[in-house]
């Protein structure tokens, strides 16, 4: 075993901050940019689960499809290999160097300097700044790579024999199938005769003595085809130091788990539970430190506990220290307690976990508690079905399988625990119980009615998961395209101009649900692809699906895409959502505590909210709320999220939706300041959508719209942020604009409104009270005006006056006569409006709404109602029966009068009807005896000829006649008692239906 290493003259041990500090230093010094680590969930690789190497976030500069202002980088980057082909989980506690979360540090080149700088920085680092024994050390090479071999020679001054060559694909990298790849050379470091194994490429190279510390690809070919590499025009190079490793040697251990950081992470387990750091717990202790660094950093990043993706494998690694936690005996929740002093150890070099700290023990404390009771659950069945086993039977699949889906009891957990007795379970009976489950869920669900497209959905769903949705983190992200649905089909390819939904495996992308709308962006490839898309649903809840058009180039299943949010459009959708909650509690501090959300839309252009309230809002209730809404808004307080179940959040305060179903864990969303100025204590909901920072970033909230939309439901309607400007501004815009039609300055425009409001009801009133005397007149004319009708007195008139002023007009008719029938008709271009009064003492005798029913229906239109002594209805100024009236084609034209050519009449002839005479005129008139009484009449609607006789419209079965009524009751009583010889005939005989609305029956003998 080596001495510890000290930096900078100095006694001080190198510690694992100070390392990585050297390293980035070291190579900032040589010309390189130093890059902070990227998110553990990768954004330019749908590909992988987590970021796995250091060289994962520059994947795209190295394949030429992004370009960056360096072309030389180095960096620390957190990584993690626990999922996947990449899954070091099992192994995590019992040997010395396998971790699920580790840091990777490399120096990069992209199409800068090649081997020889590699080497000599890589040589110059370990051995003259950090001081490593180069007898310690040894490289290899790829068989064939004679440049690599002869500069380590040549810059490490290594004797042959301590350069190895390597004829495997351990010495040859690649990015995958074709692209990028090219030979490695790694360096190894002994760590004494005491300890198994052998150099590699030896039979021992298994053992744990010889330990690569570095790694360093030349990424010098191009791989075409299966059988085809040509080389690069700008080799690069990646180069890959595991810090653990490192930190080990430079700390003179062996073992990982003895290095600074992992050391204070296990004491302080120690400390918590009460159990030494080494001996039976040994593994224990290791589990929880290593598990705690991949919990924390994954939670920081974004993810989340959850049943499927990336949150399942965290669940996983959570569980798994859980149970070693409760192998430990702690009887309160471990994990969440341990995490400040990750945080101290790390928090430097990570500001991420400081400021995610309150998130991850929130989620750590939330999951161990739930997990405790099913922990103690599942391993009493464990045993239970264990015991009547031989002792080397595998646990049975099925068992295995109820333990995860009754229970949550995860494969590997099961797999863990026996693992320790010597015992292992039946994965393909596990699988197979696995399946049976799938295939009788969707048996029970395709029962259920759904629709065609969401069996597609479901089977996509059961075939690939639920989508990984990394929006909360991310705007941007690379995705890989499973399936692509075109008219309710599943297509391999869509082209330009398709319109289709896509489906991918991981999207920042939120689907429209909880009333925000889905998100609109577009999707590129490096080939030309352009995709728009214009709307995101989320079918069954799992899917992230994405609705659009190929705008250009092709898409294929399978292709990798980048995904991009428009950002200003997500923008104003978390402004208004995080509104939307501000606005739920201001209603309920208002209004009072019964106020529930009962829907609400939360999209770019504005905001609606629907809640449970039985009256109005008031302005000054208005102006509170939006107050409130504001000044928590200035406060500029962060918005805090954690995870919870259901329960634990309501009881907590949350407001849950009335209505809406919960999962087993729902996120929590926190805003606003109390009025002891504690942040996240005025509003507190569950929710899934996506929020705004800080309550800041919502800038401003106005209320344009409340209104009724159901029997005890209100709704609000708002605008934030820059729309709400523009309102303000376009309102500001019309004050302005009235002010200076008033000629006042703005501040005045109230009182002057006011005044002119006051002024006009004043001659409101005149006008109707002249109206009211014009239309009933006076005196001698009004007595005149009342005729007797069927013995009844009857008076009638058209008047010029708004059809609301008609039953006023009707009351003083019904004084003025005393005892008999009022009819008034008002008149507005193509409609009329009619009402009818009865006096009291004759509704026995005629009802007002019968008349008035009558005279509606004559107009075209239906209904008609009130009282026996009152009664008003309107319609058109058409006859129901004829044809189109109007126009000026003739004088019945113009008079708007209706019927249809009479057959035995002649065009441009002359008939006979008894004692009348009948003469065409256009289509035709009937012309009847008639005096001076009936002139005076309405222009175009009544006339007479050279012989003083009246013109009428003449259908066979009908004629609507509408003029003055004075004159037309004159004419239906001389029509209705005229005994004059000449009439040989029976009378026309003419039916009252309104006064002013006249039918008129022609009997068949005046056709003759």
């Amino acid at each position: 075993m080596g001495a510890p290493t000290c930096f900078s003259g100095t006694d001080i041990v190198a510690s694992t901050n100070s390392i990585r500090s050297a390293f980035l230093e070291f190579f900032r010094n040589a010309g390189h940019s130093v890059v902070e680590s990227a998110p553990l969930v990768p954004r330019n690789d749908p590909t992988l689960m987590f970021t796995n190497a250091g060289m994962v976030p520059f994947k795209n500069v190295f394949t030429g499809l992004e370009t960056r202002p360096y072309v030389r980088a180095a960096s620390s980057q957190k990584c993690v290999r626990a999922g996947g082909k990449h899954n070091d989980l099992d192994n995590v506690g019992y040997t010395a160097r396998h971790h699920t979360l580790f840091e990777m540090l490399g120096n990069f080149s992209f199409g800068d300097y090649f081997k020889e700088r590699a080497i000599e920085l890589a040589w110059t680092l370990i051995t003259r700044e950090w001081g490593i024994d180069r007898e310690r050390l040894l490289v290899t090479v790829y068989h064939d790579d004679d440049e690599a071999f002869d500069l380590w020679r040549r810059i490490a001054g290594l004797r042959e024999e301590r350069i190895v060559r390597i004829p495997t694909k351990d010495n040859f990298w690649s990015m995958g199938d074709t692209g990028p790849c090219g030979p490695c050379s790694e360096i190894f470091y002994d760590h004494g005769a005491h300890i198994p194994g052998g150099p590699p490429g030896s039979p021992d190279q298994d053992g744990d003595r010889w330990v690569e510390i570095w790694n360093l690809v030349f990424m010098q070919f191009e791989q075409i085809t299966p059988d085809v590499r040509q080389p690069l025009p700008r080799p690069s190079i990646d180069t890959g130091m595991g810090l653990e490793r490192i930190a080990a040697v430079l700390q003179g251990v062996h073992d990982n788990f003895d290095t600074d950081t992992f050391k204070a992470l296990i004491a302080a387990s120690a400390e918590a539970t009460g159990q030494a750091p080494d001996g039976a717990h040994r593994v224990s202790h290791r589990v929880i430190a290593d598990h705690l660094r991949a919990s924390s950093f994954l939670i920081a990043d974004g993810v989340l506990p959850a049943n499927d993706g990336r949150g399942y494998v965290l669940r996983r690694i959570m569980r798994r220290a859980m149970r070693h936690a409760h192998l430990l005996g702690a009887r309160e929740p471990l994990m969440h307690r341990l995490a400040p002093t990750l945080a101290t150890e790390m928090g430097v070099a990570y500001p991420e976990l400081t400021r995610a700290l309150p998130l991850i023990v929130e989620t750590l404390r939330l999951e161990e508690t739930r997990f405790r009771a099913t922990l103690e659950k599942g391993l009493r069945l464990l045993d239970e079905a264990v015991e009547p086993l031989a002792s080397d039977a595998p646990l049975p699949g099925d068992v295995a399988f109820r333990l995860y889906d009754t229970y949550g009891f995860p494969y590997d957990l099961t797999e863990d625990a026996l693992r320790e007795r010597g015992r292992s379970v039946d994965r393909a009976g596990f699988d197979a119980a696995m399946a049976e489950q799938k295939a009788r869920a969707r048996a029970a669900w395709a029962g259920s009615g759904e629709q065609t497209t969401e069996t597609l959905w479901f089977d996509l769903a059961q075939e690939h998961g639920a989508t990984e949705f990394v929006g909360y983190a991310s705007e941007v992200s690379d995705g890989q395209v499973l399936a692509l649905v075109k008219d309710g089909a599943l297509v391999e390819t869509a082209r330009s101009g398709d319109t289709v939904a896509v489906l991918v495996n991981q999207t920042p992308f939120y689907g429209e649900s909880g009333g925000q709308v889905g998100d609109a962006g577009a999707m590129t490839n490096g080939s030309g692809l352009r995709f728009v898309v214009e709307d995101t649903q989320k079918p069954l809840g799992l899917l992230h699906v994405h609705y659009g058009a190929v705008e250009q180039g092709s898409l294929k299943v399978g292709d990798t895409v980048s995904l991009r949010v428009d950002t200003a459009r997500r923008a104003q959708v978390r402004a208004n959502h995080s509104a939307t909650h501000l606005l739920h509690e201001a209603l309920r501090r208002t209004l009072g505590e019964h106020v529930a959300q009962r829907g609400s839309l939360v999209a770019a252009d504005r905001l609606r909210f629907d809640f449970a309230h039985t009256r109005a809002l008031s302005p000054d209730e208005i102006a509170a709320i939006e107050a409130d809404v504001n000044a928590r808004i200035r406060q500029n307080a962060e918005v805090t999220t954690r995870l919870m179940t259901p329960d634990a959040a309501i009881e907590a305060g949350a407001i849950a939706l009335f209505g809406e179903k919960y999962g087993e864990e729902v996120r929590v969303v926190a805003m606003g300041e109390d009025a002891q100025g504690r942040a996240g204590r005025y509003s507190t909901e569950l929710c899934g959508g996506t929020h705004v920072q800080r309550v800041g970033d919502i800038a401003l909230f106005k209320i344009i719209g409340e209104s009724a939309v159901a029997s005890g439901v209100r709704r609000i309607e708002a605008l934030t942020g820059e729309a709400a400007r523009q309102y303000l501004l376009q309102q500001d815009q019309r004050v302005r604009a009235v002010a200076g039609a008033l000629k006042a300055a703005p501040q005045d425009i109230v009182e002057r409104v006011a005044h002119l409001v006051e002024e006009r009801r004043k001659l409101e009133r005149e006008v109707a009270d002249l109206r009211r005397v014009a239309a009933l007149g006076g005196g001698a004319a009004q007595a005149e005006a009342i005729e007797t009708v069927a013995g009844l007195p009857f008076l009638a008139r058209v008047v010029a006056v708004p059809a609301k002023d008609l039953r006023g007009l009707i009351d003083d008719a019904k004084k003025q006569l005393g005892s008999g029938v009022a009819v008034m008709i008002a008149t507005d271009g193509d409609k009329a409006s009619v009402a009818v009064g009865v006096t009291d003492d004759l509704t026995a005798r005629v009802s007002a709404v019968d008349l008035v029913k009558a005279a509606v229906a004559t107009l075209g239109g239906q209904g008609g109602g009130g009282r026996p002594d009152m009664a008003q209805g309107g319609g058109g100024r058409r006859c129901r029966r004829g044809g189109a009236g109007g126009g000026a084609a003739n004088p019945g034209r113009r008079a708007g009068l209706s019927g249809r050519r009479c057959s035995r009449l002649p065009q441009g002839g002359q008939a006979q009807c008894g004692s009348a005479l009948a003469q065409v005129h256009g289509e035709f008139e009937l012309l009847f005896d008639g005096g001076e009484e009936l002139l005076g009449g309405e222009p175009g609607l009544v006339r007479t000829d050279e012989n003083r006789q009246i013109l009428v419209i003449c259908p066979c079965s009908t004629v609507l006649m509408q003029t003055r009524s004075r004159v037309l009751a004159k004419a239906i009583s001389a029509w209705l008692s005229s005994s004059r010889p000449r009439w040989r005939r029976p009378p026309l005989q003419a039916k009252i239906e309104a006064i002013g609305l006249v039918e008129v029956d022609l009997p068949s003998w005046c056709m003759r």
